[in-house]
């Protein structure tokens, strides 16, 4: 896959895979009593475990450490978005994300869930913040497509922006937070891309987004920011 933009001192590139994302929205329903309980949820459990056994990562945190891939997360938005729940999975391959999310809907999560589903590639490998192994119980997502003033700027302006941003996610790192790479959505969705962090607090990640507002990030790109506690799918599932 050719990459939109190019290589940095943070980013490298994925490399030949087919790995791809599986972003979720989820906004809960009114009353379901009588469409979704125990039964739903124990079949929406079966799928997610053959997803995991067919290959797919169930949470950011196994995007850096595949062993630690065992129930699925996500990120408990309710409390500050529109949407009750946010989160990312990687599946092997694009025709695998896709019959992964009709299989999530058809074992009951469409009577629980109105849900946006966004697909694509990985492009950027993950990165590892510098505070080594710790908690980092809270989720950011951030979806971005880049506007006109991108579009218009010539490939040096392109590099020195691409600069300057760098500096921004050296600071994320230090902060430590851990970054899931980056992935390419503009394939079949209006957002370009999606970046996925896990951190220790939700003052770090207001504290990266102001690192990245002071070398201004945001001049090249419109965005949109979900961010939540990261808590086990099924608790999410059983509020």
């Amino acid at each position: 896959m050719t990459l939109l933009t190019g290589e940095t001192d943070v980013f490298s590139a994925a490399g030949p895979s087919e790995r791809c994302v599986v972003m979720f929205l989820a906004r809960r329903e009114g009353d379901v009593s009588g469409i979704f309980g125990d039964a739903e949820r124990q079949a929406i459990a079966g799928v997610l475990d053959e997803l995991k056994s067919e290959g797919w990562l169930l949470s950011i945190r196994a995007m850096f450490d595949a062993e630690s891939n065992g129930e699925a997360m996500a990120l408990d938005t309710g409390f500050t978005h529109s949407i009750d729940m946010a989160g990312v999975f990687e599946a092997p391959s694009i025709s695998a994300a896709m019959k992964g999310t009709i299989r999530l809907e058809r074992a009951g999560w469409a009577r629980l869930f109105s849900t946006e589903w966004l697909i694509g590639p990985r492009e950027f490998a993950p990165v590892k913040g510098t505070g080594g192994d710790i908690d980092r119980p809270w989720g950011f997502l951030a979806l971005w497509e880049w506007n006109d003033s991108w579009a218009a700027a010539t490939p040096d302006q392109r590099t020195e922006y691409d600069a300057e941003c760098d500096i921004a996610f050296k600071g994320d790192l230090a902060l430590d937070i851990n970054i899931a790479g980056r992935h390419r959505l503009d394939w079949a969705h209006g957002w370009h891309h999606l970046g996925a962090w896990e951190a220790r607090s939700p003052q770090a990640i207001d504290r990266a987004i102001t690192g990245h507002e002071d070398v201004a990030d945001f001049v090249f790109t419109t965005s949109r920011h979900f961010m939540g506690r990261i808590r086990p799918l099924h608790e999410l599932l059983a509020a």
